[in-house]
């Protein structure tokens, strides 16, 4: 989970609400037949169970802030937009620490804090656009992951990147393969053909053995380490707050 309320939402599905979350008895015994296994990819794979929290807009609104940025600005405009306007987390926990905004909560935050957390006006309207159907968007929880990501890409701003990001958290899925991505296909080629320009159709012809699992299957080699060596600097950051 990226963070949230503990206990606020039982899974769909789920009498408790905390096995299937906490994702006990999702991670494989082994690895497909034939597929083989690096020891360090093993060793990846422990505890690597698929985690199910049920709670779209808890996973929506980073996935949307993560769109065409780097991790650490994404993570930056998160943790401004929750320490500016969340509440305190509940119960012993380290200072500073709050919990995701309700719908509402999102839909009043003035456009100005987007711009002072690093939010361009494109990401902003995405999420207020899914917070006026934040009730619509919570059924998806109960769908099967095809169908969650089709109610949630009717949103402007939500495609095939931003709704697997969702369902691989909301429903555990462990299937739904980011595409799209800046990296991934790369890191999938590198490690699983040596081959360090894969696109999204070779990344898919790559995973294709492990149907079924092709997003844990990512999450391990992720998890491994095994990425191809850089030939070019970094993505520049861009502040726009500093504008």
């Amino acid at each position: 989970m990226r963070g949230g309320r503990l206990g606020t939402k039982k899974p769909p599905g789920s009498s408790t609400g905390c096995p299937r979350c906490s994702g006990t008895g999702t991670t494989p015994r082994a690895s497909r037949p034939g597929t083989g296994s690096s020891p360090r990819a093993t060793a990846a794979r422990r505890g690597c169970g698929s985690r199910r929290t049920g709670l779209v807009l808890e996973a929506l609104v980073p996935s949307v802030l993560e769109q065409k940025v780097t991790a650490d600005e994404a993570y930056r405009a998160w943790r401004r937009l929750l320490t500016r306007f969340g509440e305190p987390a509940p119960g012993p926990a380290p200072q500073g620490m709050a919990v995701p905004l309700a719908a509402r909560d999102w839909a009043l935050v003035p456009s100005w804090e987007w711009h002072r957390a690093g939010v361009d006006n494109k990401r902003a309207s995405t999420i207020l656009r899914a917070v006026r159907v934040a009730a619509r968007m919570e059924e998806a929880a109960g769908m099967p992951p095809a169908e969650a990501r089709a109610r949630l890409e009717k949103i402007p701003g939500i495609g095939p990147w931003t709704s697997a990001e969702v369902v691989q958290r909301t429903h555990g899925a462990p299937d739904e393969v980011t595409t799209g991505d800046l990296h991934l296909p790369r890191t999938v080629g590198w490690s699983l053909a040596g081959e360090r320009d894969a696109d999204d159709a070779r990344m898919l012809e790559l995973l294709a053995p492990y149907a079924g699992h092709r997003h844990r299957a990512v999450r391990y080699l992720l998890m491994a380490g095994s990425i191809p060596p850089r030939r070019a600097p970094k993505m520049r950051k861009t502040d726009i707050a500093r504008w």
